[in-house]
């Protein structure tokens, strides 16, 4: 990632590992967050360019992107790591499930994966190809949640139609930039520990379940173990990797506890 223009929104948990993983590797970063606390912690920390703010509006995008413009003149990669959970909005079972959380969860979690794809692609295509022959890297955040439903603890269908949407475009994308030799892949964590997990990790019944349907880790997964493939995903080492899911989730897709 020497001297390549990285834009990664989030400043905590997947987000935040990255970025010291990518700065450490040479990356120019700017980060995109709504926390200005951490965002200018993690920017301080990385010597990255910070941009804070709420990233579902509507010009949004078109301004990140200018922040790494106008310091580094160029974007090379994206890395839309930016989500959350609409549980405490009304997401839930279908029948359950609130507008409210459902709206939320969708424009916090597509929407945001949208416009900034949208914005970035644009300038993208307007950028000589590099010498390892790619104009430029996006990789979306998915879920596990997409392809393996857990009906018990995570009953959020709004979240899990917004993370299936983020593969379905990821890999329709990949297939209309591929001869414009821009990447799109998509890294489908599956439990994690990150600030946003905290109160499941003080439930006893919840490790429980981690610990079996999880057995690689035996828990939950470091966030700095997921940022090590979402780094090699973003880099020229995987050039010729695109409209793959890549998922990371100690073996959650395939256990049947």
């Amino acid at each position: 990632m020497q001297g390549k223009a990285l834009i990664i929104t989030g400043s905590t948990g997947i987000a935040a590992a990255t970025a010291r993983l990518a700065a450490e590797a040479g990356a120019l970063l700017t980060i995109a967050t709504g926390d200005p606390d951490t965002g200018w912690a993690l920017a301080a920390e990385t010597g990255a360019e910070c941009w804070v703010g709420e990233l579902s509006l509507l010009n949004s995008a078109e301004s990140v992107l200018g922040v790494s413009l106008a310091r580094y003149g160029r974007v090379d990669a994206v890395f839309n790591a930016a989500g959350l959970s609409g549980r405490r909005f009304g997401d839930g079972p279908v029948h359950e499930c609130s507008d409210e959380g459902w709206d939320i969860t969708l424009q916090q979690n597509l929407r945001t994966t949208f416009q900034l794809c949208r914005a970035v692609i644009g300038r993208m295509l307007e950028q000589e190809v590099e010498e390892d022959g790619i104009r430029g890297s996006i990789l979306n955040v998915g879920s596990v949640l997409a392809e393996s439903p857990e009906p018990r603890h995570f009953s959020t269908h709004a979240y899990a139609a917004a993370k299936g949407a983020i593969v379905s475009m990821s890999r329709s994308m990949a297939s209309y930039y591929a001869p414009h030799k821009i990447r799109v892949n998509v890294l489908a964590p599956g439990l994690v520990r990150t600030p946003a997990s905290e109160r499941s990790q003080a439930n006893s019944e919840f490790l429980d379940f981690v610990e079996k349907k999880q057995p690689l880790a035996g828990g939950m997964v470091d966030a700095a173990d997921v940022a090590r493939v979402a780094l090699f995903l973003l880099s020229p080492v995987s050039r010729f990797i695109t409209g793959d899911v890549l998922t990371v989730d100690a073996g959650w897709s395939v256990t049947g506890a």
